[in-house]
């Protein structure tokens, strides 16, 4: 029986963790470098280390979720130097394809396993097991993984080799933060127009422009609920991934460029580690108007 650990015990670790806990069967390690996120592991049933060190070496399967790509590719780097070779890696946060192209043929030639597996779900998903998974790397080491990969997520896709799930996750994220504005922007124009903004959320509910995104966010920015289920700070992360991968490309993103923009002015503005549905508040600036 493999044993398992994760890295990372945030809002979306901690979901992750859970679901790992409870249909796995087996002992969940657990690192974070904040205490009071090991705590919260430890009582929801899982094995707390306060050494990250402890955990690589007692691992089989390395999950984690981390913030950035320095964090990632400091983390991978030390796990390489730490653990077991063997021992198979899987990173589900955003990190940029080149990143973990170059990570993984580190890992090769030092004889472990990296997968790139980045999710899309959000706390909801992660918390509720519903996630949506997106894999690059060996297909057999994706085979091995994958039914711990179903027990946090609703599917588990083989994209092919490494860096594909890495450059899915973007895909996805760059059509996320162009709904993200596109809805944004409708709702307050709408509401400087004069509708009721609840009213027209119930309206066009079940129509053509609804989606998981607006279902999701759009209750929370009527409740002037901006705390983070999602930040913006992780969604930018994804945008410049996109942008240094259309750049390489030789190819123009346009509409992802002023999702750009428009979380970068989040940054100069001091919100950009407020939940993603915050964005409306550029609009709600440049139309003098309060979406609630």
């Amino acid at each position: 029986m493999k044993t398992i650990g994760y890295l990372g015990l945030g809002i979306m670790g901690y979901g992750m963790t859970s679901n790992l806990i409870d249909k796995s069967g087996i002992t969940v390690y657990g690192f974070d470098p904040i205490p009071a996120l090991r705590e919260r592991f430890e009582k929801r049933g899982g094995k707390a280390t306060a050494d990250a060190a402890e955990l690589y070496r007692a691992c089989d399967i390395i999950f984690m979720c981390l913030p950035t790509n320095a964090i990632v590719k400091n983390t991978i780097t030390d796990i390489m130097n730490t653990a077991r070779p063997g021992t198979i890696i899987v990173d589900m946060g955003s990190t940029s394809p080149y990143v973990i192209k170059e990570l993984h043929a580190t890992a090769q030639k030092k004889g472990f396993h990296l997968l790139d597996s980045p999710v899309s779900g959000g706390e909801t998903g992660a918390n509720g097991g519903s996630l949506v998974i997106m894999s690059g790397g060996e297909k057999e080491v994706f085979e091995e993984v994958k039914p711990y990969l179903l027990m946090m997520g609703k599917s588990a896709t083989y994209m092919g080799p490494s860096g594909c799930g890495s450059t899915a996750k973007i895909a996805n994220n760059m059509m996320v933060g162009i709904h993200l504005l596109a809805m944004d922007e409708a709702y307050a124009f709408a509401t400087k127009a004069g509708l009721d903004p609840k009213t027209l959320f119930d309206a066009i509910h079940g129509g053509f422009a609804q989606s998981a995104v607006m279902d999701l966010k759009v209750p929370k920015i009527l409740s002037r609920d901006f705390s983070a289920s999602a930040r913006i700070a992780v969604h930018l992360k994804d945008v410049n991934n996109a942008m240094e991968l259309a750049e390489h490309l030789g190819v123009e993103i346009p509409m992802t460029k002023i999702v750009k923009e428009q979380m970068d002015w989040m940054d100069a503005h001091g919100m950009i580690d407020e939940d993603q549905c915050a964005l409306v508040k550029y609009y709600e600036d440049a139309m003098s108007v309060e979406v609630k």
